[in-house]
């Protein structure tokens, strides 16, 4: 039987129509929804977080569903770290260089909190390479994400953005998004009160994909208990030097590092830092190498 025109015409122009729409209800099928963090925002406004505040913050460009980061916290494999690499002779080389720009510094913490200046020296190398790698992820939009997953949409989701070659079982996903979700609320409302009382651009702060921030890559609830001003500034701002190492030290301090202590004791003390046998050893081994 022939088309008629009018009938190919038809066709042309809905298939026209379709060509363009296909875009805009794959995007929509395919990105996250600002409605996301409804329930969120309405669970810091009752926490008593200013509403205003929230709300602005949640409607800014800046701050989204951060998928792709937080993924790597559902793969994460430690095994695959080396911190061996990092007692190579070129790291303790630079790590005495930066003993020695920051002598006055470390000598006073040392004094405060009597802490072994080694010690801070080997965290900071391992933790950020001096402050040179301290994470690119947005810590609002990392902490806020994993705070959602207690909820069905954003956990499933996320779940679809896993490769389903490297990640958990189901059950094991639910389970660790059931923890993740608690503690990085705790997190989320420890950062947002960490910003908010040192004057901080909440989204224009970086860090891990597990949310650690600075030089001394410090979780915002131990900021809060532990963060010093080691420069006498007024603020903690863990960017700096002087506050990682002032940080650092105290945390060391409140978990059992004493001048003169044992090999065991030190071990404790690092360990409540990394609770990683490898990174602890890797620690005190870099301590070594640093009094040669």
């Amino acid at each position: 039987m022939m088309k008629t025109p009018h009938a190919y015409r038809g066709r042309v122009i809905l298939a026209v129509i379709l060509t363009c729409l296909f875009p805009l209800f794959s995007a929509a099928a395919q990105e996250p929804s600002r409605a996301f963090y409804d329930v969120l925002q309405r669970r810091l406004i009752a926490d008593g977080f200013d509403a205003e505040r929230i709300k602005r913050l949640y409607h800014s460009d800046a701050v989204f569903f951060e998928a792709r980061g937080v993924t790597a916290y559902f793969q994460h494999n430690e095994a695959a770290l080396d911190y061996d690499k990092l007692t190579k002779r070129s790291y303790i080389v630079e790590g005495k260089a930066y003993m020695r720009r920051h002598a006055d510094v470390l000598a006073r913490a040392e004094k405060c909190f009597g802490v072994d200046p080694r010690v801070i020296t080997a965290i900071i190398l391992v933790e950020t390479r001096f402050g040179t790698v301290v994470g690119k992820r947005s810590i609002i939009n990392t902490l806020s994400t994993m705070a959602v997953l207690a909820e069905a949409q954003p956990r499933e989701y996320l779940w679809e953005q896993l490769p389903s070659e490297r990640r958990f079982s189901r059950t094991d996903y639910d389970r660790k998004a059931d923890q993740k979700a608690d503690w990085a609320y705790k997190e989320l409302k420890a950062f947002l009160t960490y910003t908010d009382l040192h004057g901080i651009d909440a989204p224009t702060v970086v860090g891990s994909y597990a949310g650690a921030l600075g030089i001394a890559q410090f979780m915002p609830s131990n900021i809060l208990v532990y963060g010093r001003d080691g420069d006498g500034d007024g603020r903690i701002d863990l960017f700096t030097d002087a506050d990682a190492i002032f940080s650092i030290a105290n945390y060391l301090k409140n978990y059992g590092w004493k001048p003169g202590l044992d090999r065991e004791k030190a071990f404790k003390a690092v360990y409540h830092y990394n609770h990683s046998k490898y990174y602890v050893n890797t620690i005190l081994k870099i301590v070594d190498l640093l009094e040669g």
